[in-house]
Parts: structure tokens; C-alpha cells; sequence
């Protein structure tokens, strides 16, 4: 390779002229939707340079610490927070923003107020900080109505009407995943020019995977359906080599992971949590539009998961994610449980 001459590419498909190529694919577009994206890709930023030097700031302590200048010390994840609602609202697109950091959706003021609402976890996995293990932003966009008079409900659609979704994560690298609807794409941040580059063109994920992905901690307050599934991962009865255990505990990481390589993610409902712990607005539904835009699946145990309506912005749902032919085992499984019951 020229490395010489690599250098001095200003060819590369950049995250801003990838978005500008999918706009004018749409010659009714204003723009609107680029400027917000723009937003977020800033945000992520940001966030990324925080969490490199995490340590070294003391951004890890507990929120409400105090350094020596008497000023209050931020954790990691309400930094973060405050990072993306501030992007969110200063782009002048959106009308109201749903975060897992705040209790109530925030919505925005009417000089500020744009078409677009955004739902986002800022730090995922931020318990995960302490020991370096990869850790993301997830974010699911969707169009509103009536941005003078939007409510609460406005917020509560199915993952259908979703118009794009993606994550970034920040790990060995920080990576950017996006979907705007036409499929799924990867963007990796060149720190020497501050620029996500496309490096994973239309990512499809593997029809089926070698690795399954799961809290097995959990095991003994599974249902049947879900404990069968592992069973089988582990003891395949069909003479196939069993599939490896690989689990995060990050759920942008193990997401990336199961995109890339193939498997299934699975986080189902159990004894404890008979609702599922991951939440449906910010978590599950962006992963699994991502999924499904990839050509996988995604499933809640019940039905696909982008049909949930939920009843509130931080209701939560199982979730089995990943490739085609491995969330078609699961959903079998489910299927001659019902028949029996």
C-alpha cells in the first residue's frame, strides 16, 4: 500500500456525504433530517472523546462528587445526557426527546421545535466503564405529526414507523451504525481527521450464525422455549458442532458482534423480569430495525418486535434478535410451546 498517497485521500466516503448521497434520493427532502443526523454524529463525537479519557477526568466517580475547584463532577452517562439533549434541541429538528436518563420525555421549546422525535439511551452499558469493556449510544428517530401539538402519544408508535436508527459504539475503535431505511451501513472515526468513514458498506448479517449471545446466569428462571433453545445451542441433536457462548453484557456490543458475525442475541423475559429488562423505544426497537434491515429477525416471543405498541416511553419487552434461520428456531420453539398450551 502507498501509504504516502492514502494520506492524501479526500475521496473517502464520509458519514455527512453518505447521509447528502440518501437525501437526494429524495428530491422532496429540505434537508431537515441530514442537519439532525449531523446532530447526533457531533454528539457521538463528543461522547467518544470523553470516554477515552474517562479515567484520567475522574468522569467514572458517582454523580454529585466535587473535584478540588468545588465543581460538581459528572458521571460518564449523565454527561452524556446532557451532551445528546443538547445536540438533540440545538439542532432545531426536533420536538421531543425520550432518554433513558430522564423519567419524563422532554419536549422541546416551540421557537426550537422541528418534525422529528429522537428516543436514545446515551451511554449503554455504562455500568461497564470501570473495566474498559465497549459501551454505545442507541438512538431510533421518527417523524411527528404536528410538532406544535405533540404529545405523549405522539411518542408511543410501533418500531414500524421508525425512519432510521443506529448506535455508536466506543470500544477499540468508536464505531457508527446506521440505518436510514436502505439498508444498514458502518462508519469508523478517523481521529486524525475527526471524520466517520464508511468502512462497513451494507452490512448483511450471516442467514445463520455459529455464536449465541445470553445471560446464562439467568438460566434457572427461564421459560421452556428459551431454555430448550440453549439446550440445543450447546447439544445439537442434528450432529452440527455446538454454537460458542459469547456474552458482553453491553448490548451495543453484543448487537455489533451478532451483525457482523452472525448468531443470535437473545434477552428473554424469566421469573424475575416477566416483562424483560430491555426497553422497548430506545433499546429494542433500534436494534431491531437494524436487524432486520441486515435480513435478520427480531422477536419478542410473542410476535416481531418492530409491532409493539408501547404504553409508555420506558416499557420494556424479551427480545431475540440476530440472524434469520436462528430467530426462526426460537420462534418454532415458541410456537409448539402455544399449540400445546
Amino acid at each position: 500500500m502507498d501509504h504516502a498517497a492514502e494520506a492524501q485521500r479526500t475521496d473517502l466516503m464520509t458519514i455527512t456525504r453518505h447521509v447528502l448521497n440518501e437525501q437526494g434520493r429524495h428530491p422532496e427532502s429540505r434537508g431537515d433530517f441530514t442537519i439532525l443526523l449531523s446532530h447526533i454524529v457531533l454528539g457521538c463525537k463528543f461522547v467518544a472523546s470523553a470516554v477515552n479519557k474517562a479515567g484520567l477526568a475522574k468522569l467514572i466517580g458517582l454523580a454529585g462528587e466535587t473535584n478540588v475547584q468545588g465543581e460538581e463532577q459528572k458521571k460518564l452517562d449523565v454527561l452524556s445526557n446532557e451532551v445528546f439533549v443538547k445536540a438533540l434541541v440545538s439542532s432545531g429538528r426536533t420536538c421531543v426527546l425520550v432518554s433513558e436518563e430522564n423519567e419524563e420525555a422532554i419536549f422541546v421549546d416551540t421557537p426550537l421545535r422541528g418534525k422529528y422525535c429522537v428516543c436514545f439511551d446515551p451511554l449503554d452499558g455504562s455500568s461497564n466503564i470501570d473495566c474498559g469493556v465497549s459501551i454505545g449510544t442507541i438512538f431510533g428517530i421518527y417523524m411527528i405529526k404536528d410538532k406544535d401539538n405533540v404529545t405523549l402519544d405522539d411518542v408511543l408508535q410501533p418500531g414500524t414507523n421508525m425512519l432510521a436508527a443506529g448506535y455508536c459504539m466506543y470500544g477499540s475503535s468508536c464505531t457508527l451504525v446506521l440505518s436510514t431505511g436502505n439498508g444498514v451501513n458502518g462508519f469508523t472515526l478517523d481521529p486524525s481527521l475527526g471524520e466517520f468513514i464508511l468502512t462497513h458498506p451494507n452490512i448483511k448479517i450471516p442467514k445463520k450464525g455459529k455464536i449465541y449471545s445470553v445471560n446464562e446466569g439467568n438460566a434457572k428462571n427461564w421459560d421452556a422455549p428459551t431454555a430448550k433453545f440453549v439446550e440445543k445451542c450447546k447439544f445439537p441433536q442434528d450432529g452440527s458442532s455446538p454454537k460458542s457462548l459469547r456474552y458482553i453484557g453491553s448490548m451495543v456490543a453484543d448487537v455489533h458482534r451478532t451483525l457482523l458475525y452472525g448468531g443470535i442475541f437473545l434477552y428473554p423475559a424469566d421469573k424475575k423480569s416477566p416483562n424483560g429488562k430491555l426497553r422497548v423505544l430506545y433499546e429494542v426497537f433500534p436494534m431491531s430495525f437494524l436487524m432486520e434491515q441486515a435480513g435478520g429477525q427480531a422477536f419478542t416471543g410473542k410476535q416481531r418486535a418492530l409491532e409493539l405498541v408501547p404504553s409508555k416511553i420506558h416499557d420494556r419487552s424479551p427480545i431475540f434478535l440476530g440472524s434469520f434461520d436462528d430467530v426462526e428456531e426460537i420462534k418454532s420453539l415458541y410456537a409448539s410451546q402455544s399449540s400445546i398450551a
